[in-house]
Formats: structure tokens, sequence, C-alpha cells
């Protein structure tokens, strides 16, 4: 077999975004099929986003001791493993635990251990490859999970449309292979730590302390919320709160929004060089808070389609650019650096979404409202990223 090299590292964690972009943006897919096929209301729907990313968070605590005791192979390997039961347990669980809800839960539990594991892991191992241009490759690897969501999003709304709603089974079990596949990817490619990368170390207690660590921190939190308040109820807002078609709202919703983050990422992969980063951060929270009340706040269901797919474009940037951030104003943080961000983001992740759905829950499924409230979340971004500006590199 021709020996695997650290280009096919960085390949297998292009596949490894791709995983965790199918376990977060499938089943959003399906939330008003899972209220009308097993009588869910939507403060429960709710609750599969908040424990998806709380569980993500927990383990993100955990992951930075549990890679460093086990090592990272084990633990990306372990991850995409968790990540298949689960993606296949949406179809499988509700059936063979009985009661469906919590045959749901069951799934969403295992396959965010995998996302949480692959959220750590997966870009200080791509940090740590030999190379230039790290936030570049930053960007470039986080793109993946944007083209992942946009592939998922074409592929099963192609494949409800063909053949039914009802086939949403099947394609759990379809896209379960591909964290099988990268789980055994995994266990051959090269892969190093980032202490052994850099031979930087700050002790976990330093980096606790110094200030801009925290301000990176909210900028994470700001960071997930944003990106996930719109994305994961856009499929929903499209379909209940557009009256537009399942197809349409799906493709022009998220998959739209995916698909212009992506392209966000390459952008600023390709021209970052020349662009600063914090400022750039600066102005597309600015933009972000401005397309979430454009999508609640239009008359029109097309603005309010193009408030979401602006969103996507806004958002690009924001979490791989913190990632690389962080690498330059706390170079030497290590697994516990990367892992304490991580947390924060998904931190980010529950506290967006779970807003939107209990807003607009509250008030009586109106999405519009829930869209609304979340836009503190992009306005904290641009403070918290101004703050960082300030700040000299010592502190």
């Amino acid at each position: 077999m021709k020996k695997l090299t650290f280009k096919h590292t960085v390949y297998a964690c292009y596949l490894g975004y791709i995983v965790q972009a199918i376990g977060n943006n499938f089943a959003p897919l399906l939330f008003v099929t899972f209220s009308d096929s097993f009588g869910i209301p939507t403060e429960k729907i709710t609750l599969l986003i908040a424990l998806n990313f709380t569980v993500q968070l927990l383990v993100d605590l955990a992951a930075a001791n549990l890679a460093d005791r086990i090592g990272y192979r084990p633990a990306v390997v372990a991850a995409n493993v968790f990540s298949a039961v689960g993606i296949a347990g949406l179809a499988l669980f509700p059936r063979a635990i009985g009661d469906p809800f919590a045959g749901l839960l069951a799934a969403v539990f295992c396959y965010a251990v995998g996302g949480g594991l692959i959220e750590v892991l997966i870009s200080p191992i791509v940090e740590s490859c030999p190379g230039d241009e790290k936030a570049s490759a930053m960007s470039i690897l986080h793109s993946f999970y944007c083209w992942g969501t946009v592939f998922v999003i074409l592929v099963s709304t192609g494949a409800f449309a063909a053949f039914g709603v009802g086939c949403w089974g099947t394609m759990a079990l379809l896209w379960a292979a591909v964290p099988a596949f990268t789980a055994l990817f995994f266990c051959f490619v090269p892969i190093l730590t980032p202490d052994e990368a850099t031979g930087e170390h700050i002790p976990t207690g330093k980096l606790l302390s110094r200030p801009v660590f925290w301000v990176l921190v909210v900028l994470m939190v700001a960071s997930g919320a944003s990106e996930q308040g719109m994305v994961q109820w856009a499929s929903a807002f499209a379909e209940r709160g557009l009256g537009v078609t399942k197809t349409v709202g799906d493709v022009v919703g998220p998959c739209l929004f995916c698909a212009l983050q992506g392209a966000a990422r390459v952008f600023y992969a390709k021209k970052g060089d020349r662009v600063d980063l914090l400022r750039y951060i600066i102005v597309c929270g600015a933009v972000c808070a401005a397309s979430y009340l454009c999508a609640a706040l239009s008359p029109l269901p097309a603005l309010s389609l193009f408030g979401c797919a602006l969103c996507g474009l806004s958002v690009g940037i924001l979490w791989p650019g913190v990632f690389s951030v962080a690498a330059v104003r706390c170079r030497g943080g290590g697994t516990a650096l990367f892992a304490f961000l991580a947390l924060a983001g998904d931190l980010g992740c529950a506290f967006g979404p779970s807003l939107v759905g209990f807003v607009s829950g509250a008030l009586g499924d109106s999405f519009s409202a829930g869209l609304a409230a979340a836009s503190v979340f992009p306005l904290i971004l641009v403070a918290a990223a101004l703050v960082c500006r300030r700040m000299k590199d010592g502190d």
C-alpha cells in the first residue's frame, strides 16, 4: 500500500468536518417531519438541538485531557465511530427503544459525542501538519463543514423530493457510512500533536489567567450562537414561517446559507493575507446582525430568505477566524486552547438555536420573533472583537 503522508491527514480532517456537518444538519431537515410523524411539539424539538450542543460542550471540556491520555489517533477514530452510531441511530433507535423521542435523544447523544471530539481534535491536527499559511489552511478546513452541509441538504432534499420524506430512515443509514469510512482512514494517516509541532506549551493555569483568552472565549460563544441560531431553524422558518414548500425552504434556506458560508471561508483562505482578520470579523458581525433582522422583520418572503443566505456569508470567517487569532495570540496553548475554544463555540451553538426555539414557541411558533431576538449574538461578537483589537499580545 502506498505510504500515506500529511496531505492524506488533511484529507481525513476534511472528511471529519463533513461528518460533523452530517451530524449537525441532517436532523434539522426533519424537525417538521419528527413533529408531525411522532407528535413531538416545537419545545421538545428544541431539546434535540440543546442536547446536541450541550453534549458537544461537555465532551469539549473532557477531550483535551482524553486526547493527551489516550492519544490523538484513538480519540479521533472513536469520534467517527460515535458519529456513525448516532447518525444510523436516528433511523434505528426510535423504533428499537419504543419511545420515538427517547430514541431520537439517544441518537443525538451518540453523534454529539462524536461531534464534540471532532471539534476539539481536527483543528489542532491540521494546525500541527507541516506547512505555512496556517490561517488559510484553517479556513479551508472549516469550509468543508459548509460543503458537507450543502451536500447533505442537496442530496437529502433530492431524495425526499424523488422518493418522499418517508425515505429519511434509509438516508440516515447511508449517511452513517461516511463516518465509518473516516474512522478507518484515520487509523493509517500520520498525526502530530500541537506540542510536537510547535515545541511550546503554555500551562493551562497560565492560559486561563490571560485576559485575551477570555475575550476569545466570548468571541467563540457569539460566533457559535450567530451561526447555529440561523442555520438550525432556517428550514423550519422557511417552511412554517414563510409558507414555502419544504424543498424550496431547505435549498434556499440552510443550503444557500452554507454555500455562502463556505465561499466566505475559501475567499479568506485565498485573500486572507491581505486582510486584517479582527477588522474583518467586526464587519462580518455587523452584517450578521443586519441579516438576522432582515430575515425576521422583512414583509416579503424573498427578502427573508435573502437574510438567511446573507447570514451564511457573514458568519463564514467567524469560527475559523477566532481559532486563527487564538493560535497567534495564545501560541503554545496546545490541545487545551482548542478544547476550551471549541467548548465556548458549542456553548454558543446551544444558546443560539435554543433562544430562537424558546422565543418562537413562547410566542405561538413565531420564528420571526425568535430570529429577531438572536440578533443580540452578533452584536456581542462585534463588541468583543473591538476589545480584542485594543489588547496587546502579552495581555
